[in-house]
């Protein structure tokens, strides 16, 4: 029987929000538990959409973080497809778009991110996408199979991981691809030249061309459709559709207006929250890609965008809302799937943070772990097609101590014993 004298409000529907409730009911919290979602589908999660889904391997109902019948068994308040338009904290009161208000005790926001949008002409036209939503997934999933079918055009703007990831599921559906990044090489500014120059060589083996150097300055059509896109150097690339995928902002308009504070832009934008998930209003919490937190280990603030931040960071947020002493310190960690190469990425590592990239295994092979350091300290590690290392990766990370990079370059010196020489 749930307690209507304690309200606990969680504003978006992603992962982040469905775990801190699911947190919430399993921590013993007996009070009225509401979870508004904007958008008319149930609490899913996103890496499927770029990945599984779009491919075509995985079930539209694999995405879903709980079967539909879950939130009435635990009791949670659901609002779909019913955005929060206002947050008044000094009455405490969420009200929607449809004009009801909403009492909260505790509030969190999960309220994610969306992608940025192309300047440029032509944006209106049909065939332009975006991947962010399950409704675009749906959407692309369906112009994929039909651009592959008729030896269409895909043209994608930004060569960061869901570009690449959309890249190799159209490459599987027969799709033309040119992929159009102002960079030098793919996932340049996160992977350094090296690295990004390994999935150039992916891409281009699976018949993806890259047009490095430039951007999208218009793109082209007829009675609405897409014919070509424009570059600024001049050049056109024939097109069938679209895809924006430039990155995503935090979306932060709720939390602006309610006057609550937001990180700058070095260090992401987000809702500034501290080493507990809290924001500058105590009864305030923000997980996942909205959330700008001050990372005990790493010593700055972060914005972290990919799945495991929402997995770990709306269960934390709940435990906190509870009053648990709790500290968020999880390694920032995300996973990605192109062809027949799967990899993981554990860490921190921006331009300028590392001064020395180091290979484990055969690059050549794509079978290798890469570790960005600092001193001959770890900050993070990418493992391609090597398995089962997350965890001693992340343990060298978290020592913070200097390793011997003999050591670490060695595949025949198992990490979990260079880890344990670390802590010794």
């Amino acid at each position: 029987m749930v307690d209507a004298n304690q309200t606990f409000v969680i504003v978006g529907g992603g992962l982040a929000g469905a775990k801190a409730a699911e947190t919430l009911r399993a921590e013993g919290f007996t009070g009225r538990v509401i979870l508004i979602c904007d958008e008319r589908d149930h609490p899913y999660e996103r890496p499927p959409l770029s990945k599984g889904y779009l491919t075509g391997s995985d079930e539209r109902d694999s995405v879903f973080v709980h079967e539909p019948a879950w939130y009435a068994q635990a009791e949670i308040e659901l609002h779909l497809g019913q955005p929060a338009v206002h947050l008044d904290r000094g009455t405490k009161a969420v009200t929607l778009g449809d004009g009801t208000r909403i009492h909260y005790d505790k509030l969190l926001l999960a309220t994610g991110a969306e992608p940025r949008r192309l300047d440029i002409p032509g944006t209106d036209l049909a065939g332009v996408h975006h991947l962010r939503r399950l409704a675009h997934a749906d959407r692309l999933r369906g112009v994929l199979a039909s651009l592959g079918r008729d030896n269409g055009h895909l043209v994608i703007a930004g060569g960061g991981w869901i570009g690449l990831e959309v890249a190799a599921a159209a490459r599987g559906y027969g799709a033309e691809v040119t992929i159009v990044e102002p960079e030098p090489t793919p996932l340049h500014r996160v992977l350094g030249p090296e690295l990004g120059s390994l999935f150039t060589d992916l891409h281009r083996e699976h018949g993806v061309r890259f047009h490095f150097g430039a951007r999208l300055t218009e793109i082209t059509g007829q009675d609405g459709m897409v014919l070509a896109a424009r570059t600024d150097d001049g050049e056109e690339h024939p097109a069938h559709s679209v895809l924006a995928a430039i990155g995503a902002a935090p979306r932060t308009g709720l939390a602006d207006s309610a006057g609550l504070a937001l990180a700058d832009r070095a260090h992401g934008g987000g809702v500034l929250v501290d080493t507990s998930l809290r924001t500058s209003d105590p009864d305030i919490y923000a997980a996942g890609d909205v959330a700008a937190a001050e990372h005990p280990l790493f010593g700055t603030r972060i914005r972290v965008e990919h799945w495991a931040n929402a997995l770990n960071g709306g269960p934390a947020a709940a435990r906190a809302m509870l009053g648990r002493e709790m500290t968020y310190d999880r390694v920032p960690y995300f996973f990605s799937d192109q062809y027949d190469v799967g990899l993981e990425y554990s860490g921190w590592a921006p331009p300028g943070s590392y001064d020395q990239v180091l290979l484990r295994g055969d690059a050549t092979k794509r079978e290798f772990i890469a570790f960005w350091l600092s001193e001959g300290r770890v900050l993070a590690g990418m493992n391609v097609n090597v398995w089962d290392v997350t965890e001693p990766i992340q343990l060298l990370i978290r020592s913070g101590q200097r390793v011997d990079p003999e050591g670490l370059a060695d595949p025949t010196v198992p990490l979990g014993a260079l880890v344990r020489e670390q802590g010794a």
